[in-house]
């Protein structure tokens, strides 16, 4: 039979045919290999990142935003309720002082000169005042040699352009330097500008484009920061505890309600101090025997 021999002809006929099949694959061109596609991104807005983060030079670290007063007057032992209970009164205050300027300005830039003069005309505590007011012309430097060469034009630069440059013009007037400066900017307002902090902190977002909302929370957010951050140097609770109350539910609800609670007002007329005895606790700093902080 010839069964056998057919057999190890096909064999060697595959052997062939294989040998053939390498021989021509090995005379194709290596292939290119291309890297896998990226997956698509959603990354949180830049500004966002940029106004949240911990080391712009705002000063903030030097103020408690009266925590000090408010554990020197009060004799609690330091624990983590007791930043709480202060945080929520602090944020409460914030709401209901300041985040209307805030929500103004980002609204309608323009409005940034008299909405700066009527929160100046309305903040009664000096201790208070003094703290905005760095934290706002620092806000206003920082703009001005940092962010605006990365942002575009619009009516918030524009804005702020003016204000910086009205700014200038008060300072050296105050200084009564004869020879005012040409600033390329002319102030025609009827109050000099100041630089109070929520009105700057909404314009400069605006200008970065910024969403409302997040410039909202981001504003919160920055302030329960530098109070756990004074509450730390305080000696109230540790750097891990106090990472634990920013990262936990407690403070995002805080967050929420203070949002709504800044919400309710439509307009800065109706503002109001939401927390009275806090601004006593604030006035009250610089008459502490001792304090390590501004504020």
């Amino acid at each position: 039979m010839n069964h056998p021999q057919n057999q190890r002809d096909l064999e060697e006929e595959i052997t062939h045919l294989e040998a053939r099949l390498l021989a021509a694959r090995a005379k194709l061109p290596s292939p290119v290999h291309s890297p896998p596609p990226l997956p698509q991104l959603d990354p949180p807005p830049h500004p966002l990142l940029l106004l949240s983060d911990s080391a712009l030079p705002l000063g903030s670290f030097a103020f408690s935003n009266g925590l000090e007063s408010y554990l020197a007057h009060h004799r609690l032992s330091p624990n983590p309720h007791t930043l709480q209970t202060f945080l929520s009164l602090s944020l409460t205050s914030l709401a209901t002082t300041t985040l209307p300027y805030l929500r103004a300005t980002h609204t309608h830039p323009t409005t940034l000169p008299a909405l700066d003069a009527t929160q100046d005309a309305s903040t009664l505590c000096p201790v208070t005042r003094r703290a905005s007011l760095a934290q706002g012309l620092a806000l206003l430097a920082i703009w001005d040699r940092a962010f605006k060469s990365a942002s575009g034009g619009s009516a918030a630069a524009d804005a702020l352009a003016g204000f910086s440059g009205a700014l200038k013009i008060a300072s050296a007037a105050a200084l009564n330097d004869s020879d005012q400066q040409d600033f390329g900017t002319e102030y025609e307002g009827e109050y000099p500008p100041c630089g109070h902090f929520a009105p700057l902190f909404g314009t400069v977002a605006r200008a970065m484009e910024l969403p409302l909302m997040q410039a909202a929370y981001i504003y919160l957010f920055n302030h329960a920061k530098a109070v756990v951050s004074a509450a730390v140097r305080a000696s109230v609770l540790g750097p891990y505890a106090a990472q634990g109350v920013l990262a936990g539910g407690w403070l995002r609800e805080e967050l929420a309600r203070c949002l709504q609670e800044g919400w309710r007002i439509e307009e800065v007329e109706e503002t109001g101090q939401g927390v009275p005895v806090l601004e006593l606790w604030q006035g009250r700093h610089e008459v502490l025997y001792s304090r390590i902080f501004n504020s």
